[in-house]
């Protein structure tokens, strides 16, 4: 098995992972990639009571997805894109991998196929 680069990463990859698993959590992703929102914009949407919801925010803040800073009583959230962008890079990764498998595969059955003939 491949060692990783490093533990932190992974652990850090496997909670943005878990936090875009949920379809609440990536609809305020969503909603947070057009601008900064309070705790009651972001819970607007849904049907569901102020403590579930926030259990959600927290997901994705303990995930590094977003942040948050509250001013008085009122909490407002952000896109944090340094998470986004360590999973496109992870995503870019896989898809390389992928993408050379199935080139040496194409290879393979081009050359299995050529010997035929």
């Amino acid at each position: 098995m491949a060692k990783r680069a490093g533990e932190g990463e992974g652990s850090a990859l496997d909670r943005v992972f878990h936090a875009l698993s949920d379809p609440t959590r990536r609809q305020v992703v969503e909603r947070l990639s057009q601008g900064p929102a309070t705790t009651s914009d972001l819970a607007r949407p849904f049907d569901m009571a102020l403590p579930s919801f926030t259990q959600h925010l927290h997901v994705l803040e303990k995930s590094g997805l977003v942040t948050s800073e509250k001013k008085g009583r009122v909490r407002t959230y952000r896109l944090a894109p340094q998470s986004l962008e360590r999973l496109d890079t992870w995503l870019a990764a896989q898809r390389a991998r992928w993408t050379r498998r199935l080139d040496q595969l194409d290879s393979l059955l081009y050359d299995l196929k050529e010997q035929q003939r």
